[in-house]
């Protein structure tokens, strides 16, 4: 049989179980209706017999369809700011494709300092930070721009799949993965699923995150965690290469052969530049940051950097708005309906008594190691975000607090495993890193950083006054 028939039996299975079993009391029948359609797009999400965007829309079609929600309601979740936001990232995005500024960029950082295998692994890291805040796809970053570049420097190395794999690709493959788990978690517009966290926290728990104040919460703690990254995973991934100086040059001649800064990159460089002030700035000036996002596009394509075509052609772009803005439906018909508050203090009552700085650890514990389960930080954060903020809040967490934790936590979360993200296909599949070693590196590496982002972010958000 099909698996793909398979999995759409489980699911309309799951999802006539849930709608069928007697519902609590305190939920309406609409409630829990709503509910069993949610479960059967968060699992669609997991399993994927068909693409996420698919999945989600077909769930927001059934929810019209049973009159679960109206038809206005169904489709306002299209109309939010914060995917037109991620829209926008991913159109400036692809200036950085297209134009080859991505690939400049990490060449001649590599040009500078890659003369040894460590070295090249800070470049990887300084090339991810920044060209992460124009990229909101994980994807598009590690596996597009940067893995062909390391995939070529291993190689040059004298590294590839097999035998020779530890010489230096390993290392440099999980610097890459490694350094977008955390570059993803620090700014708003660098991971598709970060806007639609922005629109959870602010449904459920009533407060706003701006772009300047995700990035300054994830400033301190993400630049140490990029800080210590290489230099941890030199010691327990060592390259048995340690020193070329080739690298270098190899990175020089790439530069020599791409010629001067053409006009395109230009555009692109002052753009973006443009966009990060704008978007740093956004509490003074009163310019939003999906208007700030309309108007790079703008400029780019009245400056002819892109086409309008480039815009239509924008597949990645296109398919996160209809997954997204089916997915905010969804979770906000549950919360407009008192599904997530009667679940928060269902699980908050089972928390009562313990401080809230403990009930927020072990939350955040589960929060973390559950996406073991998930191959799809979006799934993920359609799962539990809502609910386990609104736990931890009605157990006495500062509001902003949790809401920040948590969306860091969305991205931290991804190494774990070799399925866990977007870019996991491409760098696992180049054959560096074995199934165990990646597990292994995977637990090591996100518990290390759930350290950082504890301790120093957490006195890094005192600070800044969040608790």
């Amino acid at each position: 049989m099909n698996p793909k028939f398979i999995k759409f039996l489980a699911l309309i299975a799951v999802g006539a179980a849930i709608w069928f079993c007697p519902h609590p009391q305190a939920v309406s029948a609409q409630a829990w209706h709503l509910f069993a359609i949610v479960v059967v797009a968060i699992l669609g999400l997991i399993l994927q017999p068909i693409p996420i965007g698919a999945i989600a829309f077909i769930g927001v079609t059934v929810a019209v369809l049973t009159k679960v929600l109206k038809p206005a309601d169904a489709l306002g979740g299209f109309g939010n700011t914060t995917i037109w936001l991620i829209f926008c990232a991913f159109i400036l995005a692809r200036g950085f494709i297209k134009t080859g500024l991505g690939r400049r960029i990490a060449y001649k950082i590599i040009s500078l300092i890659g003369d040894s295998t460590l070295k090249i692994g800070y470049s990887i890291v300084i090339s991810e930070f920044i060209i992460s805040p124009a990229m909101p796809s994980a994807g598009a970053r590690a596996g597009g721009v940067l893995f062909p570049i390391v995939k070529g420097l291993s190689s040059a190395l004298g590294s590839e799949p097999g035998d020779s794999r530890r010489r230096a690709g390993a290392y440099l493959m999980q610097t890459l993965w490694q350094s977008n788990g955390i570059t993803n978690a620090m700014f708003l517009t660098s991971m598709a699923g970060n806007p639609f966290i922005a629109k959870l926290a602010a449904d459920t728990l009533g407060i706003q995150i701006s772009w300047s104040l995700w990035a300054m919460g994830a400033i301190v703690p993400g630049l140490v965690s990029l800080a210590l990254m290489p230099s941890l995973l030199y010691k327990i991934c060592a390259p048995e290469l340690k020193k070329y100086p080739q690298a270098k040059q190899i990175a020089s001649q790439e530069l020599a052969a791409m010629g001067a800064m053409s006009y395109g990159e230009k555009v692109v460089v002052g753009v973006f530049v443009c966009a990060l002030a704008l978007w740093a700035t956004g509490g003074l000036t009163g310019i939003g940051a999906t208007t700030v996002g309309m108007l790079a596009i703008c400029a780019l394509v009245l400056s002819d950097v892109l086409s309008w075509q480039d815009v239509l052609g924008e597949k990645g772009g296109w398919d996160t708005l209809i997954w997204m803005g089916s997915l905010i439906t969804l979770a906000g018909g549950l919360s407009k309906l008192g599904l997530v508050k009667w679940f928060a203090d269902f699980v908050a009552a089972g928390v009562s008594g313990i401080p809230w700085i403990a009930a927020l650890g072990i939350l955040l514990l589960v929060y973390v190691y559950s996406h073991y389960l998930f191959a799809s930080l979006t799934a993920h954060i359609a799962a539990m975000y809502a609910t386990f903020a609104a736990v931890a809040v009605a157990a006495g967490a500062p509001a902003y607090l949790v809401a920040l934790v948590f969306a860091y936590a969305s991205n931290l979360m991804m190494p774990v495993t070799h399925y866990g993200g977007a870019p996991a296909p491409i760098i696992f599949g180049a054959g560096y890193v074995t199934q165990n070693e990646w597990w292994r590196l995977g637990f090591i590496m996100t518990t290390l950083n759930l350290v950082i982002w504890t301790f120093i972010g957490g006195a890094w958000w005192k600070v800044l006054g969040l608790w």
